[in-house]
């Protein structure tokens, strides 16, 4: 993964909408071949981001590449070499999923899209459904669907904003094992998520809050450059200890984790104090637990100051 070359090398790109200032000095650098997580709140900017450096949105300021094309001046050829699939199925319900597929060929003028059309419905197990109307189909079939038709093109570049929302584990899982089957073969995925079990099947990631992008590296490298203590603590009458333990200094945040407690920190000898006398109450099993990926995004959620953006 090191040797690969960059797909995307962008440094300090914005993007206003009005007076909002969605997107603030962003920085990112994706490898080919790369599946790049971006994580955060609802309204931090992350669809926004992730269209900018695909040239589906121009910045307002800064510089870079993408698919080695300039994001500001060559947007149109960055277009033509991405697939987008967005958290919304958006293809024509009223139509048969092959009738869908040939229709998208010939928007992008594939000179034998019937072909690539046939290809990408035995590729992605479509044959048994290829003859049923688009809006009659369960979420992860058309999940599977929308991932063919941005795919039909042969893009070097995969954008997928939320594509697991509002369907079953299985299908989440068979439509992880197929971004990793496309990523093998030099397919770079740029994916926005709210799962923190999706995130951890990216190669890397971002968290964005209100615009500013507060983390980015692998799993362990943002866990590491947190440097949180953790806390796990069981027992009985955790809703009651939870009100306690928030209300206290130097605990940063408390959250529920099954029949237990994550208590977080960001200064060992503070929280190490903070939770002392809770730790002398016999009722309650305490025990030094490593920082979760979810634990972290938790923790920085205050750090991003300003107001929700709307995208």
């Amino acid at each position: 993964m090191n040797a690969a070359p960059l797909v995307i090398d962008v440094k300090g790109l914005n993007k206003h909408f009005g007076p909002k200032h969605v997107v603030k000095d962003f920085d990112l650098e994706v490898k080919r071949g790369e599946i790049y997580g971006f994580l955060g709140p609802n309204g931090s900017g992350k669809t926004t981001s992730i269209r900018m450096l695909c040239g589906l949105l121009t910045p307002d300021s800064g510089s870079g590449t993408c698919l080695g094309f300039d994001v500001i001046r060559e947007a149109a050829s960055i277009k033509r070499e991405v697939g987008y699939m967005t958290q919304r199925f958006s293809l024509w319900e009223d139509m048969t999923i092959r009738e869908n597929l040939n229709f998208i060929g010939r928007m992008f003028e594939m000179a034998d899209y019937r072909s690539a059309v046939e290809e990408t419905i035995a590729r992605m197990g479509l044959k048994s459904h290829a003859d049923q109307i688009a809006g009659t189909l369960s979420g992860g079939w058309k999940q599977r669907v929308a991932l063919g038709a941005c795919m039909l093109h042969e893009p070097k570049l995969l954008l997928l904003d939320e594509p697991t929302a509002g369907v079953d584990p299985k299908a989440r899982r068979d439509f992880w094992k197929e971004i990793h089957a496309l990523a093998k073969h030099g397919i770079s995925i740029l994916v926005s998520t709210h799962y923190m079990d999706e995130a951890e099947r990216c190669h890397r990631l971002a968290y964005i809050a209100y615009g500013t992008l507060l983390a980015k590296g692998t799993i362990d490298e943002v866990i590491a450059q947190q440097r949180l203590v953790t806390w796990t603590v069981a027992g009985p009458n955790l809703v009651e200890l939870e009100t306690e333990l928030e209300s206290t200094a130097g605990i940063d945040s408390v959250t529920p984790f099954g029949n237990s407690l994550h208590v977080v920190g960001a200064s060992e000898a503070q929280l190490e104090a903070a939770i002392a006398p809770f730790r002398k109450d016999g009722r309650y099993q305490w025990a030094q637990s490593a920082a979760t990926l979810e634990d972290i995004f938790i923790h920085l959620m205050p750090d991003a100051n300003g107001t929700e953006n709307p995208t």
